[in-house]
């Protein structure tokens, strides 16, 4: 099968998942790299620049949550696709998960069929973003969405990659009341499934950041920005 164009970093300390899974994703077309702990994913996700990274939680050296916490501070890596993998019996919290910069995750042990899919699925949504290319100003603060950078009363915050697009989207358009399942469509994808829950986590961070009068919670329904 001929190569595509996306790269794939694949984590994991087990050589028998590397193998596996690096079998299936080449079967698939994909360019795979692979690390064996969170210190190397570090290293290969700043020289590979991958378009998604496939991130085992549990490993020794470094965990998986610290490992992408990190490659979240390169500005090279505020796209990349993160997916956790993660064994059922590990004390794993989802919302751990996207605090940490993760975009999604999957159950071990792995069913190729089931990660080939989502791996499309994040992939397709990825290249649909909606983007908007001029800066929002409201009062004192000031979105740009061609830096990645928030203004907010003369300081400069750097948001993680889903936080920043929850804002732009709800500064966007002030005032309008945007559901959940609107959030999750516009930012994830619709072929994303995460917990109901992840949309609040975000709120909660961006709130923290640049002051909770800004996002009113709308009970039962959603978020809007005022």
């Amino acid at each position: 099968m001929s190569q595509n164009k996306y790269k794939i970093l694949l984590v994991d300390d087990e050589e028998d998942i590397i193998e596996f899974l690096s079998y299936n994703l080449d079967k698939e077309g994909y360019t795979v790299v692979t690390a064996r702990n969170g210190i190397e994913a570090i290293q290969k996700a700043r020289k590979e620049k991958p378009d998604m990274i496939l991130m085992d939680v549990m490993m020794p050296e470094m965990d998986g949550m610290t490992a992408v916490q990190e490659i979240r501070k390169m500005p090279s890596m505020e796209e990349t696709i993160i997916v956790f993998l993660t064994a059922r019996s590990e004390d794993y919290s989802q919302i751990a998960g996207f605090d940490a910069g993760g975009d999604d995750y999957v159950a071990k042990p792995v069913k190729p069929k089931v990660l080939m899919s989502r791996i499309k699925a994040l992939l397709r949504r990825s290249t649909k973003k909606e983007t908007v290319d001029h800066s929002i100003e409201i009062g004192d603060l000031i979105i740009d969405p061609e830096k990645f950078v928030v203004i907010k009363g003369g300081e400069e915050l750097i948001l993680p990659n889903k936080e920043f697009k929850i804002l732009l989207l709800l500064a966007g358009s002030p005032n309008k009341v945007f559901s959940r399942e609107e959030i999750f469509s516009k930012v994830w994808g619709n072929d994303v499934i995460v917990g109901d829950r992840t949309i609040d986590v975000h709120v909660r961070k961006i709130r923290e950041k640049i002051g909770i009068d800004n996002i009113r919670t709308i009970k039962g329904v959603g978020y809007k920005y005022l």
